[in-house]
């Protein structure tokens, strides 16, 4: 089962979630998932559909958002948005999180939502260390 990492009262990450996760993910509370992963980055990772699948039987929106390495400026844009106009809390995972977060402070970060400082404190609340992958300027 994996764990669910709060990085503010609308976004939690995860590291890639199992089918069975999301059931509990809607017994938390969440509303939508956002799916940073791409299919086939390893052999034993569900597949996008089967997770989207899982998603609706369990009541959540399912985003599929898949990107390797660093987001561009529109991935990072779309992440952020997915959990801004989301009606409830906003689930994202990828392999370990850091993508998932990683996108949305970009995004965030772009669209003046939060100063680099807060971003950085905010993922490091949840466990990740983005002070060298946030830009100093835009």
């Amino acid at each position: 089962m994996s764990e669910f990492h709060r990085v503010t009262e609308r976004l939690s990450v995860s590291p890639q979630l199992q089918p069975g996760d999301l059931a509990r993910a809607a017994s938390e509370g969440f509303v939508r998932v956002v799916c940073n992963r791409p299919d086939s980055e390893s052999p034993d990772q569900p597949s996008g559909a089967a997770m989207k699948a899982a998603a609706q039987a369990a009541g959540l929106e399912f985003v599929d958002l898949p990107f390797a390495g660093m987001p561009s400026a529109e991935t990072a844009d779309a992440v952020f948005a997915a959990v801004a106009t989301s009606p409830g809390p906003v689930l994202a995972y990828c392999r370990s999180g850091t993508r998932s977060v990683t996108a949305w402070a970009l995004g965030s970060l772009r669209a003046g939502d939060h100063d680099r400082e807060s971003l950085v404190a905010l993922a490091a609340g949840a466990g990740y260390d983005l002070s060298s992958v946030l830009p100093r300027t835009l």
